[in-house]
């Protein structure tokens, strides 16, 4: 073969497996969430974010959840807590407000995903309804004006052996709706409370069941 002859044949290859990289290593598309019409008269984005604490990008079992009051938390250093400046207490008392307006917005469930490598937890198989085990919770819940950033997820699992209402993330939820309700009858303030549950959501838990012993505010 000429050596024209090979060049063209080495560029012809060359082209074929700069197609084959795109066809079989092309990252995945999501599809785009579809943002009630609401959210936007109430001038959310849902991208927006503030974290509590500056954070880079978390290596590969590189975090750690610690136990409080026999109640896991975050490693602080991985998810901070992140909030969305564009949901303010206003917002949150406004009967349109859904947490459909951020949720799934800033990241997307595949993303929201590769925490549970961070905290080096194994994704759970059948892990929904009665069988659910873990939940990828925002720390600073989005009905707290939470962001929907990584630097505000993390796995929540276990206890095992348990009911569903009787998991870790079902007890965090009474906490949540209680926090949430307390903010709308303006008892607390939002930024106080922002804080507080990034920090030790575990300390409002007591509280908590006592307002809402089914695990729901009215």
């Amino acid at each position: 073969m000429s050596k024209s002859g090979r060049l063209i044949a080495t560029s012809l290859f060359c082209l074929s497996l700069i197609s084959y990289w795109d066809v079989a290593y092309k990252p995945p598309v999501f599809a785009q969430v579809q943002v009630p019409a609401q959210c936007k008269k109430l001038n959310i984005d849902g991208k927006a974010s503030k974290s509590l604490q500056a954070v880079g990008v978390q290596a590969a079992k590189s975090c750690n959840s610690r136990m409080n009051n026999g109640f896991p938390i975050p490693d602080p250093a991985c998810t901070p807590g992140a909030v969305n400046p564009t949901v303010t207490t206003d917002v949150l008392r406004q009967k349109t407000f859904t947490t459909k307006c951020v949720r799934d917005v800033a990241t997307s469930p595949h993303e929201k995903t590769g925490t549970y490598l961070w905290y080096n937890f194994k994704h759970p198989a059948n892990n929904t309804g009665s069988t659910q085990t873990c939940e990828l919770d925002h720390l600073i819940s989005l009905e707290l004006g939470g962001a929907d950033t990584l630097d505000n997820i993390w796995p929540q699992c276990g206890p095992k052996g348990v009911t569903l209402t009787k998991r870790y993330f079902k007890q965090k939820d009474t906490v949540e709706n209680y926090l949430a309700a307390q903010v709308k009858a303006g008892k607390m303030d939002l930024g106080d409370v922002q804080k507080g549950i990034a920090t030790n959501w575990t300390q409002y838990l007591d509280d908590a069941r006592k307002a809402c012993p089914s695990g729901k505010c009215k």
